[in-house]
């Protein structure tokens, strides 16, 4: 059950034998009864990552790595996100899940802990996703998706081989009305994908990808009397007299349109033992989203209004060479690079009023550019002898934030800073049988803050300029065992220990701004056991224990405290069983967590913890050259409410966001091969 990965080492190797906690999630389980719309779906069974689907496309999930990645109000932060060997994360360490396409994915690579400091500018992990390149036979393949709340998805794809050309292609519709009240959704996704061999020993891949989220509507949060009175409505606006039963979300008509475009190619050439790759991208991205602030609070001069407008060019390069050689009675392997990552915001904002007219874009309020550039070089070594693996690595990141502030009737906020950062990391491995490695590690993280935390300060004012990064200290000691063939069991304790973490220190309609914490604390436990039986049957059982803290207090914060959005228990396990022909299979699903607290003071109603049951069935048939599946899933069986995620901080104490209740899923896919 030993599984090949190029997280942690950057080259192919077995994730049993690295000194690192590294979790691989393949083609199967993620097509396994599942839609393919979230990674929500295919990363509940990682142990240290929590995936919360807030129900709200306009604001994408909230994924954490061992706590960090919790505070974000939107997008992906505090965890790299590459796909194909291309960053889906901005220089200054912002993500995007939604940008991952899941109908193509061979597998995912989720690496936690000490060494994904190696991969740049964030705190908690890596998540990669590979695609699979075109083979032959070539098909064509139908998918369509049906289920709760007007969920529909259809997709379309096709693969193959031409000469020694290979191609993928996908293009895919999902639409929702949403669980929560003002959270309907339409994505289009397109995917395009060319490989082919360069010379002898090279291989070139060109990957293109598109998202197009038009008016996706933000429900908001909720408070908590809110949510035990309904957990599916929207938090009324007592002050809309007209209309008094309408809430936040619908008076401002609370939404946002994405379009997303990316480019990249990824060339690898072999010389003997060495590997020269070169990985460039370029892409663009435009959002325009509206908030639900009210007029009274857009009045100081220095507010930058309710709409927000940016077009985004970005595009970035990564050139490493990798050198295998022996070493005395063993043998190294060197990878040394360098990164460069650029991306400029034309950036505007205005009154989302105009006269009564609200939730429409109105009095031009901010005009600036913002431009993002960092430059990492990177060396990572390891040497392997007899039993033993000792791996050390450095990277160097220098970011640099420059804004031009173009609307001078409130000031002038330009400005800039530069953040820079080493972070080293060094690993020891002993095989102390065959089937049972230990190993241990550490490393010094950095993380700057974002352009959105610098976006604005508490007041409500421009750039926050005086935020430092955060700087991190991982240690890690693991074991890694095989029982026989068919059971894997993987243990890692660890702590992270962090100066400077930013955390929220105000969060109001969809606009958050950021302070610098002092030291945090995070202290925790994961285990995963995976195990195949005879007859057909399999177990997956996942756990994870965090204790994340203030170490130390700040402000009215004292000492102790639990740090907001992180649960302290988190608990996978799943019961399948797969006929001798793999024609039928069936799973039945657990899965818990304990409570999260929203805010710092820990002092508002924590969201409680809970425990929900899933189901799923899948069928396959093969008629000539058809190959045809259907699936049937069944989420949170018994019909629990519970609160799905939180929103770190929120001033109006609108903390909450739900999670469905019972809710089925019903698929078909035919797949036609032509020889």
């Amino acid at each position: 059950m030993s599984v090949v990965v190029v997280s942690g080492s950057r080259t192919e190797q077995e994730s049993f034998d690295l000194p690192a906690a590294i979790s691989v999630v393949d083609a199967g389980r993620i097509q396994a009864g599942q839609p393919r719309i979230n990674l929500s779906e295919s990363l509940v069974a990682v142990p240290g990552i929590v995936v919360q689907n807030r129900q709200n496309y306009a604001q994408d999930l909230q994924v954490s790595s061992r706590g960090f990645g919790a505070r974000s109000s939107f997008g992906v932060r505090g965890v790299r996100l590459i796909a194909d060997g291309i960053p889906a994360t901005m220089p200054d360490g912002q993500g995007q899940a939604a940008t991952f396409n899941l109908d193509m994915a061979e597998r995912i690579e989720i690496l936690r802990g000490p060494f994904s400091a190696l991969y740049g500018n964030h705190s908690g992990g890596v998540i990669q996703l590979f695609t699979r390149d075109g083979e032959a036979p070539p098909f064509v393949e139908l998918s369509v998706t049906g289920g709760s709340d007007g969920l529909r998805k259809r997709d379309i794809n096709a693969q193959g081989k031409t000469g020694t050309l290979g191609y993928v292609l996908d293009a895919s519709r999902f639409e929702t009305d949403g669980y929560r009240q003002h959270s309907a959704a339409v994505r289009d996704q397109g995917y395009a994908k060319l490989t082919l061999p360069t010379g002898r020993d090279g291989k070139l891949s060109i990957v293109a990808n598109a998202l197009d989220q038009d008016d996706t509507q933000d429900p908001l949060g909720i408070t908590w009397d809110s949510f035990s009175r309904d957990p599916r409505a929207g938090e009324t606006d007592t002050t809309d007299t007209a209309s008094p039963q309408r809430s936040f979300a619908q008076r401002y008509n609370t939404r946002k349109s994405i379009a997303h475009q990316q480019i990249g190619l990824n060339w690898q050439q072999r010389f003997g033992t060495s590997r020269l790759q070169l990985t460039a991208y370029g892409g663009q991205r435009q959002v325009i989203q509206y908030q639900s602030f009210s007029r009274a609070f857009q009045q100081p001069a220095s507010h930058s209004g309710g709409v927000i407008d940016f077009d985004r060019d970005f595009r970035g390069m990564d050139l490493n060479w990798q050198d295998v050689r022996a070493l005395g009675s063993g043998t190294l392997r060197t990878t040394a690079g360098v990164e460069y990552a650029d991306s400029e915001d034309l950036r505007q904002g205005f009154e989302n009023f105009l006269g009564t007219q609200l939730g429409v874009k109105g009095r031009l309020r901010r005009d600036e550019r913002n431009r993002l550039t960092s430059i990492d070089p990177y060396v990572q070594t390891e040497w392997e002898s007899g039993a033993w693996m000792l791996t050390g690595g450095l990277r160097h990141t220098r970011l640099k934030v420059a804004v031009r502030d173009r609307f001078l009737d409130n000031g002038d906020d330009s400005g800039g800073s530069v953040y820079q950062g080493t972070a080293p990391v060094l690993g020891i491995l002993r095989k102390l049988t065959p089937s049972l490695n230990l190993y241990a590690s550490a490393a010094r993280g950095f993380e700057t803050p974002t352009l959105n935390e610098l976006f604005y300060s508490a007041s409500g004012a421009g750039f926050n300029f005086g935020l430092e990064p955060g700087r991190s200290l991982h240690l890690e000691v693991g074991a890694k065992a095989m029982f026989g063939q068919h059971t894997r069991a993987e243990l890692a304790l660890f702590q992270a220990r962090t100066r400077n973490e930013l955390v929220v220190e105000a969060s109001n309609g969809g606009r958050t701004s950021y302070r610098n914490a002092g030291s945090t604390l995070r202290q925790g436990m994961e285990l995963s056991l995976a195990s195949r039986f005879a007859g057909g049957w399999n177990a997956l059982v996942s756990a994870s224990l965090l204790r994340a803290v203030y170490d130390e207090g700040f402000g009215s914060i004292p000492s102790g405290n639990r740090l907001p959005g992180v649960p302290r228990a988190n608990l996978f396990a799943e019961l399948g069983w797969t006929a001798k022909d793999d024609a039928l299979n069936a799973a039945l699903e657990a899965q818990a967590a304990s409570q999260v607290h929203p805010d710092d003071a820990n002092a508002a109603v924590p969201a409680p913890g809970y425990g929900i049951l899933h189901l799923r069935l899948q069928a396959r048939q093969q008629l000539g050259r058809w190959h045809l599946k259907e699936y049937l899933r069944v989420n949170n069986l018994l019909d629990r409410d519970y609160v799905g995620s939180v929103i770190v901080a929120e001033a109006n104490r609108r903390f909450y966001e739900a999670a469905p209740g019972r809710n089925w899923l019903l698929g078909i896919s035919a797949q036609y091969r032509f020889r």
